[in-house]
């Protein structure tokens, strides 16, 4: 494999200063309604059958839910139950949303897993052939509040989506719908945030809805409470609030949703490339799940025990093979140590087998419903294993006489 290079910032004013933008969707989004169903299906079948294969797309558009794919399990699941009440968790209980869980129709076509898959999964290989990446930055670290080894955008992004759902769920802004969008823009100087530039919001309302007060309430009860405490917001920050003006249809009845379509959102926004496949609706057998897992684990250690700045690492998988085809780490220079030796400390360090990842990060569980929606990655809550600091030690031991990664010219980190 050959490996890219991590994308340079957009940037806008001499060498030393650029604008990185990330978005997020709140659970209401037709995508995002997808990847949570499938991921629930996941959790329901783990719960009975922790060794089931799971390979689950969903589709939403006006009045209808196709769940397809492939699932060889033990138990048995009434998957337009499940459907049903995933659609009413996420807000869609009344008619007047343009969706509603009770009227809309479930279709289901599922198959078991391929018998040629399944051999080589049996044989602890890895599901199927992939590409995963992981990455972890200690750009935000001077920052005032926690960010999590992740691109500052991208997890301010996730927050102020969830803060969207929030304040609807807790009737602070009852005239809301569970449809919702956000960008964060942040200005970095001498590779460190150093601004929020621009912030967008599109929130999902009911049709009597004053687009004046809608504005001055997510101001006030979104925007400032999660962008305020960072020290980025200023008074100079672009703040656009439903800039078409109405957003009174949403949800599936706007767009259709598709699981897989929000795997920037998912992971890393445009901090780094993305191996290409979807996460949700996944067991952990697959790499695509698992591997972008402990490929992000794996970055957040190296970074975390000061190796490197920033660090992108790439593993790659065939088919029914045991252990992984390849291990790529790149820094962009950030490294104390050049690249490839740093890739020789993760082959030494991790086991990025298949098998070893599912034992390693405690993967056969029913934590995937909460991943759907909101990043997979910087929540520092119970079951995300894969966010654990746990080899910090360790890697430190390969530190050169702990030296520090330094700034590299131009500011990069």
């Amino acid at each position: 494999m050959t490996a890219s290079r991590l994308p340079a910032p957009r940037r806008t004013a001499g060498d030393s200063t650029w604008v990185r933008t990330a978005e997020s969707v709140t659970a209401g989004h037709a995508d995002k309604i997808c990847d949570q169903i499938a991921d629930d299906i996941l959790d329901a079948i783990l719960r009975e059958d922790r060794y089931a294969r799971v390979a689950c797309e969903v589709m939403a558009t006006t009045g209808m839910v196709i769940v397809t794919g492939q699932i060889t399990t033990k138990c048995y699941l009434d998957i337009t139950g499940l459907v049903r009440s995933t659609i009413r968790r996420v807000g869609y209980d009344d008619p007047s949303t343009g969706f509603d869980h009770r009227s809309c129709s479930v279709l289901v076509m599922l198959e078991e897993q391929s018998g040629d898959v399944a051999l080589g999964v049996d044989r602890k290989g890895a599901g199927d052939q992939g590409v995963c990446v992981g990455y972890a930055t200690d750009e935000g670290c001077g920052l005032p509040v926690d960010m999590h080894y992740m691109p500052a955008p991208t997890l301010l992004a996730n927050r102020l989506a969830r803060r969207l759902q929030d304040v609807r769920e807790d009737g602070k802004v009852p005239y809301l719908y569970p449809d919702g969008k956000v960008q964060v823009s942040v200005s970095y100087r001498d590779g460190t945030p150093a601004s929020i530039s621009a912030v967008v919001v599109s929130a999902h309302h009911k049709v009597d809805a004053d687009l004046a007060q809608l504005r001055r309430d997510l101001k006030r009860l979104v925007v400032t409470p999660v962008l305020g405490p960072t020290g980025l917001l200023g008074t100079d920050a672009q703040v656009l609030i439903n800039p078409v003006g109405a957003f009174r249809e949403g949800g599936p009845r706007a767009d259709s949703g598709l699981t897989g379509r929000k795997i920037a959102v998912d992971c890393f926004g445009p901090a780094c490339p993305h191996g290409g496949s979807a996460l949700s609706g996944k067991d952990p057998t697959k790499p695509d799940r698992s591997g972008t897992y402990a490929a992000r684990w794996v970055a957040k250690n190296l970074v975390a025990a000061g190796l490197a700045r920033r660090c992108a690492v790439e593993v790659a998988y065939v088919i029914g093979m045991p252990e992984p085809l390849s291990i790529t780490v790149l820094t962009e220079g950030t490294g104390v140590l050049p690249d490839p030796a740093l890739a020789r400390i993760v082959q030494a360090e991790f086991d990025l087998s298949p098998a070893g990842i599912i034992e390693s990060l405690d993967l056969r569980r029913p934590v995937y419903g909460r991943t759907a929606v909101y990043g997979h990655f910087g929540r520092d809550e119970d079951g995300f294993t894969w966010e654990r600091l746990d080899r910090v030690d360790s890697l430190r031991k390969h530190l050169p006489g702990g030296k520090r990664p330094a700034r590299t010219k131009g500011g990069a980190r």
